[in-house]
């Protein structure tokens, strides 16, 4: 029993060292680094009080007849799926 232990680790020693890693020849591709991702504020950052801060005059938001540059309401809530009525305000919202 002991030699024919040792006779299948030597088969599986010599079949291990037979595979061998060898080096990819010729010119390699250079490697690119990583972009570093951009910090938090820079992010797609939604929300009520950042669309207030970027679009210059928050009035504007109160404003039902107010230009299409400022948006709608519909980007400013969140609905409730069991009732589909609309009943939370997104103050801060990001995106990944």
């Amino acid at each position: 029993m002991k030699t024919l232990m040792i006779s299948v680790l030597a088969a599986l020693a010599t079949t291990a060292s037979a595979q061998t890693f060898r080096a990819p020849i010729g010119p390699q591709q250079p490697v690119r680094a990583m972009p570093t991702p951009p910090p938090i504020w820079q992010r797609n950052v939604q929300g009520v009080v950042p669309r207030a801060i970027r679009g210059g005059n928050p009035l504007q938001m109160l404003n039902p007849r107010a230009p299409a540059i400022y948006g709608t309401a519909e980007q400013s809530v969140a609905y409730n799926p069991i009732t589909g009525k609309y009943d939370q305000i997104k103050l801060f919202e990001i995106l990944f």
